[in-house]
């Protein structure tokens, strides 16, 4: 018995574990009721009287040293645990950042910022409005007819009850706000989202982003309105690009163009991208209609002006060479960690 005895007290001894259900394992073989120090307890009953004292001495140190060694495992076991916690909800501070996990501007963020850059270094300020707009705003005072397309109810999103409240369909309602109240000269950018009654897909979307410009001032002519088109390009595109006018109809402008750009991935040979032309459609533009500006209490016979306007989504499609939309709108994050080094 003695023996196997000292064979327990070695194991004993030599047991570790980081387990809490290992240890109690471990408690369970030695410890419990039919466990192995109990059957050694069994077995002492029928040892002779003279060898009783001294294998007695041997088993209660056995039995200690297994509680002992139970009792300190989970001890440290418990102890690692709140420290685990502890350090969750309370972090070191003092370790350094990891900075593996920062996040991204978004694409159509990049490309409105370093849109706006280049139109407030030639002195455009930037203006903003509300989401939500009147009839007046949004569609009467730019010269839009009771009977106009855009008014229909596939084109726009009307507040329930309300007829006459809209979400904008465009931020040159935010110039109208500018134009009632500030007198020329007036330079000003109006980026923001805008809202249309739209079936979504690769290229079309029911919200989108504008940034629409507008100058007004005694003596505006096309000319401004084409150096102003022609330096934008330039910057925003590359030095060698070139743009096109092409005669075309809005409401709130008269003469008005859309504005196409040399095509900056073939420069101008013809690609995919741009249907073999050479050439790309960014914007629409115009020289502000006299009713306009009557309509905002500008009086046409003494100041003149032009506006322009572009979706930001569709820059940052011939920017990034992206062909869906909806990328924009789905957060997902293989699409947006490509832009992360784009700040």
């Amino acid at each position: 018995m003695t023996e196997k005895i000292q064979q327990l007290l070695k194991e004993v001894e030599n047991f570790t574990s980081e387990s809490m259900e290992e240890v109690e394992a471990f408690r369970i073989r030695m410890l419990s009721k039919k466990g192995l120090i109990s059957e050694l307890f069994q077995a002492f009953k029928n040892l002779p009287p003279a060898e009783k004292k001294t294998v007695g001495q041997q088993l209660n140190q056995l039995k200690v040293t297994a509680l002992d060694k139970v009792n300190s495992l989970k001890q440290a076991i418990e102890e690692q645990q709140t420290r685990q916690k502890s350090s969750e909800k309370y972090p070191d501070l003092t370790l350094p950042v990891d900075f593996a996990q920062t996040g991204s501007r978004h694409p159509i963020s990049i490309i409105r910022n370093q849109i706006n850059q280049i139109f407030e270094k030639i002195g455009f300020v930037i203006s903003e409005g509300p989401e939500i707009e009147d009839d007046w705003h949004n569609f009467s005072a730019l010269n839009f007819a009771d009977e106009h397309p855009a008014r229909d109810m596939q084109d726009t999103f009307f507040v329930e009850k309300n007829p006459d409240i809209a979400l904008r369909t465009h931020t040159s309602s935010v110039q109208v706000r500018v134009m009632d109240g500030q007198k020329p000269p007036i330079r000003t950018i109006s980026p923001g989202r805008v809202f249309r009654n739209e079936a979504i897909s690769a290229r079309a979307h029911c919200i989108f982003h504008q940034v629409e410009g507008l100058y007004i001032d005694k003596k505006v002519s096309f000319a401004d309105l084409k150096h102003v088109l022609d330096h934008f390009a330039r910057e925003f595109f590359g030095a060698h690009t070139q743009i096109r006018l092409r005669p075309s109809y809005f409401p709130f402008t008269e003469p008005s163009a859309e504005v196409d750009v040399s095509c900056p991935f073939c420069k101008g040979k013809g690609c995919n991208i741009c249907k073999g032309t050479g050439w790309v459609e960014i914007m629409g533009c115009g020289m502000v209609d006299p009713n306009v500006l009557d309509n905002c209490g500008i009086d046409s016979k003494v100041y003149s002006g032009y506006a322009f306007g572009m979706g930001i989504e569709r820059i940052t499609m011939l920017k990034y060479m992206v062909n869906d939309l909806r990328l924009y709108f789905e957060n997902d994050m293989r699409f947006l960690k490509q832009f992360e080094t784009a700040f």
